[in-house]
């Protein structure tokens, strides 16, 4: 028999945590966390660490030199990755240090405000209570472990990506906090994207005195952002965008250097290798005699692409909401997001079950208050029906 709200005491605790909730988000959200802050993002960390310790859940943390580190917390005794059940979210923000003190965390009607409100701190608030109230409670069919990163915003390093990869793979589901659609529905499918520096050289000469002996970078890149801009496929979903263009050393001197950065989006991994190899060429090719250039990758998201057990994931989410009184959907997101990676893996993924917001990295930004605690029951008895994972398919299926 399926594990209804009625019969989860999990389920009824988090009832009746709508003002602790809030309490811990409206202290998060008042801690300046950008992405480049460290001490921010690693201040959140605190804030959350001392929350799990007033429920006596001991946190293990993952240093990152130069971002914001990582932490883990388990639910359960260690089990078989196939066993785990992971909840994910980041601490940053795309905010600056100081937006803070400009706009706090504020309510206004039935919506909270303030920076990273949605994305993700309210997402953050939701997997510590859940994870509390099995904590608590007990019940959830696996070992639970929440996993907080602190670099997402700018696609998670090196490091963070071998922390997410170390404790996602073989899990057999995956939810990720992000927020909820400004529609209520969930995320079942995100772009891909890899974000690049391209870098021309030339050489300088007196653009009045000496032009001939010059070798204009500028002009090369021009050249480039063209043929890069010539990449974009509406209809597939493929998009390049140069957002940002430096060259130049003066006026009337002809420019030894250029550079160009690139954003390129895509939805499935053969879309990407056919962007990549298209962006390559036009980097290896010049147009102007004597110029060069060098290409390098400086970020990447995996695309989120949905399988047969992240369908079966969403199918059991979505009956649990429908069973708290909410009706959700499946929703394809052109943003990325870590949830990517974890797919890759193999893991049956489902992303944007936080509470829902919108307005999403300005300072409009809002969280609509009551799926705060909704949003949370939802996943907790989610959680409470997966029954088992299949070995040859990876799907996951209710009881």
């Amino acid at each position: 028999m399926a594990v209804t709200p009625e019969h989860n005491p999990a389920v009824q605790w988090l009832g009746e945590q709508r003002g602790a909730m809030l309490a811990l988000l409206e202290e998060l959200v008042n801690i300046d966390s950008g992405s480049y802050d460290k001490a921010g993002v690693d201040a959140v960390g605190v804030g959350l660490q001392s929350f799990f310790g007033d429920h006596g859940m001991p946190v293990t943390w993952h240093r990152i030199e130069d971002f914001g580190d990582a932490f883990t917390v388990q639910v359960g005794a260690p089990e078989p990755p196939s066993k785990t059940i992971l909840l994910m979210g980041h601490r940053d923000t795309v905010f600056p240090k100081g937006e803070v003190a400009r706009r706090p965390f504020k309510i206004v009607g039935s919506r909270a405000y303030g920076p990273g409100v949605a994305d993700m701190k309210a997402g953050l608030v939701m997997n510590a209570f859940v994870l509390a109230a099995y904590h608590r409670f007990g019940g959830a069919p696996g070992p639970l472990v929440g996993l907080f990163t602190g670099d997402e915003e700018i696609a998670s390093g090196a490091a963070s990506r071998a922390v997410i990869t170390q404790t996602a793979r073989g899990a057999r589901a995956v939810f990720n906090a992000e927020p909820g659609r400004p529609s209520g529905n969930v995320v079942t499918g995100r772009k891909g994207g890899v974000f690049m520096r391209m870098e021309v050289f030339g050489k300088a000469a007196h653009s009045g005195g000496n032009f001939q002996a010059g070798i204009n970078a500028n002009g090369e890149l021009a050249h480039k952002i063209v043929a890069l801009h010539d990449i974009t496929d509406l209809p597939r979903g493929m998009t390049v965008n140069v957002g940002l263009v430096a060259g130049g050393q003066s006026v009337n001197t002809t420019s030894p250097y250029a550079e160009a950065q690139i954003d390129l989006r895509y939805v499935t991994p053969a879309d990407r290798a056919e962007a990549m190899q298209r962006i390559e060429t036009i980097a290896a090719n010049t147009t102007v005699p004597g110029a060069s250039s060098r290409l390098e990758i400086r970020g990447e998201f995996n695309a989120f692409v949905q399988d047969e057990g992240s369908k079966a994931l969403f199918e059991i989410y979505k009956s649990a909401l429908q069973d708290i009184g909410m009706t959700v959907q499946g929703e394809f997101s052109g943003g990325c997001a870590d949830s990517g990676l974890t797919a890759s893996l193999g893991c049956p993924t489902l992303c944007g079950v936080g509470p829902v917001g919108g307005m999403f990295h300005s300072p409009e930004e809002y969280m609509e208050i009551e799926t705060l605690v909704p949003r949370a029951q939802g996943l907790a008895l989610a959680i409470a029906r997966l029954e088992k994972v299949v070995p040859d398919s990876r799907s996951v299926y209710p009881n």
